[in-house]
């Protein structure tokens, strides 16, 4: 397996751990060989300060597990600093920081976990529960960073949220935004960071006429104008995607 991990020293001292790419590009599990090796790495800077660049699009969970349980359980400060994205398992990740900092050009992105699978119909319940079990489990991360409810939580992992460093800022996910000591404004934080595929078909929704309804075509009946016939498409698509 190739290694997405890399950690340098600094001509200051610092001491630096690149996540850069998919985590991990085969799954851990039942891999013995090189969670050790990325354990036996990090021991080599046990009770010293670490700054963890991310820079990944995620990858396997279980890896994206004990990488966070072995940075949380570092003896030292870890800090993290996301330059590109932290998106599926890197965001994971990224909650084990005692510091989360964000490039003000770089997005953080959570979601439900997904998984390939075949069998019967009771493999595919299994593999259902088994991603419901998955999905409580990174909900325990971040719940634990932003302190947000594990419901709310749920549902921008549902909505697929992507969030830029402002609204990650906002809601507790990263803890501030680099090359600046200018303070977010938090005051008032609305569903407008809600950046899911839903979400932006939702707005969408919100924002037309309400009350039209569908009629049946009649050989009496005019020709339906252009825009009705827009609005009549978008409640198609909305009832059936089944999202409000």
């Amino acid at each position: 397996m190739r290694k997405f991990w890399n950690f340098s020293e600094t001509e200051s001292g610092e001491n630096i751990l690149r996540l850069d790419g998919e985590i991990a590009s085969e799954s851990w599990w039942g891999d013995e060989v090189t969670p050790k090796l990325f354990m036996s790495d990090l021991a080599g800077y046990a009770g010293k300060d670490i700054t963890v660049w991310i820079n990944s699009p995620g990858g396997d969970v279980v890896a994206g597990s004990q990488i966070y349980t072995s940075l949380k359980e570092h003896k030292g400060q870890v800090t993290v600093k996301i330059d590109g994205i932290a998106a599926s398992a890197a965001s994971v990740i990224a909650m084990a920081g005692d510091f989360v900092y964000m490039s003000p050009t770089s997005l953080l992105m959570i979601h439900d976990p997904m998984t390939i699978a075949m069998g019967n119909a009771d493999d595919m319940r299994q593999c259902i529960d088994v991603l419901n079990e998955c999905k409580e489990s990174i909900i325990n991360a971040y719940s634990l960073k932003t302190g947000i409810s594990r419901a709310k939580i749920s549902r921008l992992m549902t909505d697929e949220t992507w969030m830029n460093a402002r609204k990650a800022v906002e809601l507790g996910f990263a803890d501030k935004i680099l090359y600046t000591d200018k303070e977010p404004e938090t005051e008032t934080v609305l569903d407008s960071y809600l950046f899911g595929r839903k979400t932006v078909f939702n707005s969408l929704v919100a924002k037309l006429p309400k009350g039209i309804k569908e009629q049946p075509p009649s050989p009496d009946t005019p020709p339906e104008p252009e825009d009705k016939a827009y609005i009549r498409e978008i409640e198609n698509l909305k009832n059936e995607f089944e999202i409000l």
